[in-house]
């Protein structure tokens, strides 16, 4: 177990974009060290910061530096984050704020289920209620968007927008966020759907040093919430999405046909051809939604198979790199 311990790397990625001004405390609170690892790293994902962010890292310690050309979104600078601490040798990958929201200090606490085997992603769950610089109402948004997530996902997750996350390098493999928005809700969904195990653990935050900039307002926050939440069940549950639309349009639709068919009947159908005319239209509405469900589900099964082709491709990639760098460090 000790050999193992000292063979194992952690790295914690930093999506960064214009932190000049927070960063270098981010980075100096980070430890460079944890039982169960034989070494920490950290890796800055610099989303076409226009100030010094990159500097700063520099200066700060930081082991590894993606740059992207231009701001591409929390999103993409998560994914970058992730291949490239793959790529690094991580078997252990940490996604933090750079803004210092998370406290470094619960890192022992968030890595501990990985380590210990019982999950393979760890999502860190803040103390929404007690968090004096969230307003009420963002408070109740968290808890019920967490809510929503738990019922598309089927896993347990506390806290759906949190930023503090672990995971294992097989996990982290499985994962490719298609959204722009934000990577939270997408990588959930996927965990529940792919079957990865995932987990809560309670962690603590430090004082906000800036405002948020994916809640930039209560209502946009909720409509793009909604958004990516919707997008992501059409993508990876499509036929229980359009069949549940579906049903929204036939259910109507059948009871005002067989309103009509039964005063036809029993009174007259005079006058009552407008039920039958918007029945008809709901019904075959309802088809044409059914029809869309069962298309978007042999994409997604053929989106599937590329993310396995993906995954493998990944895998080999990263394998061929730990293999030469284990070829660099071995004894001649």
């Amino acid at each position: 177990m000790a050999d193992l311990d000292r063979s194992r790397k952690l790295i914690i990625q930093i999506p960064c974009y214009n932190e000049e001004g927070v960063l270098a405390t981010t980075l100096a609170q980070l430890p460079r060290s944890l039982p169960g690892f034989g070494s920490v790293e950290v890796l800055i994902v610099d989303d076409g910061s226009t100030d010094r962010t990159v500097e700063v890292a520099k200066t700060a310690g930081a082991d590894h530096i993606v740059s992207l050309q231009h701001n591409q979104g929390l999103a993409k600078a998560f994914m970058a984050g992730i291949e490239a601490s793959l790529k690094a040798g991580a078997d252990v990958i940490v996604n933090t704020d750079a803004d210092n929201q998370y406290s470094a200090a619960s890192l022992p606490q968030l890595v501990a289920p990985i380590l210990n085997g019982s999950a393979q992603i760890v999502i860190g769950a803040r103390p929404i209620s007690s968090i004096d610089d969230f307003s009420l109402t963002k408070k109740l948004l968290q808890k019920l968007g967490s809510a929503v997530v738990r019922l598309a996902s089927g896993t347990t997750v506390v806290d759906a927008p949190s930023g503090f996350r672990a995971f294992h390098r097989d996990a982290a493999m499985r994962l490719y966020v298609f959204g722009n928005y934000t990577y939270t809700l997408e990588t959930i969904i996927q965990a529940g759907t792919k079957n990865i195990p995932i987990v809560s653990v309670p962690v603590q935050v430090n004082a906000a040093t800036r405002p948020s900039r994916l809640v930039r307002s209560i209502p946009s926050y909720v409509h793009r919430s909604i958004l990516s939440i919707g997008r992501v069940f059409a993508l990876y549950k499509p036929l229980r999405l359009f069949f549940s639309i579906g049903m929204a349009f036939l259910i109507p639709g059948v009871l005002l046909g067989l309103r009509f068919v039964y005063q036809y009947l029993t009174v007259s159908g005079a006058g009552r051809m407008q039920s039958l005319i918007l029945a008809s239209i709901l019904i075959v509405t309802a088809m044409i939604v059914f029809a869309a469900g069962v298309l978007s589900d042999l994409t997604a099964a053929n989106r599937v198979l590329l993310e396995e082709i993906r995954m493998r491709a990944l895998r080999r990639e990263v394998d061929d790199v730990r293999h030469n760098q284990s070829a660099l460090t071995r004894p001649t």
